[in-house]
């Protein structure tokens, strides 16, 4: 049985297909060693772990299934020294004691590409 709508959301098609472009062209640019620098990295695994959120919402089994990617994810993290993902892991220190975190995207709606927000909320240079 089919679970999967004839017409997505609008804008999800296209989102999706845009998703997937730029996942190739990551994957053409990053060909050999020394192509992934830190910043990239945490965006990358940031993209993944929110796709993988999104994908949720197609199948009621859809987080199970998915679970794995997250495990793998968060295990990359640590290997590599950078942030979790894991929102109660905030403000703790990487495995090298480095300051976790360099700010996270937030989502405006549709059309928007988000800001970055310093961890406990801020927006740098916004002043009420």
């Amino acid at each position: 049985m089919d679970r999967l709508a004839g017409a997505g959301a609008p804008g999800v098609e296209e989102l999706a297909e845009t998703l997937a472009d730029a996942a190739c062209h990551l994957h053409d640019a990053v060909t050999g060693p020394g192509a992934w620098s830190r910043t990239a990295v945490e965006d990358a695994a940031e993209s993944i772990e929110t796709t993988a959120q999104a994908l949720t919402s197609a199948h009621p089994e859809a987080a199970a299934i998915l679970a794995p990617v997250h495990t793998a994810l968060a295990v990359l993290r640590e290997r590599l020294a950078l942030p979790s993902a894991d929102p109660s892991a905030k403000g703790k220190p990487a495995a090298d004691g480095a300051a976790r975190g360099r700010g996270r995207r937030r989502g405006l709606g549709h059309g928007w590409q988000g800001i970055r927000v310093r961890e406990g909320g801020t927006v740098p240079g916004w002043r009420p």
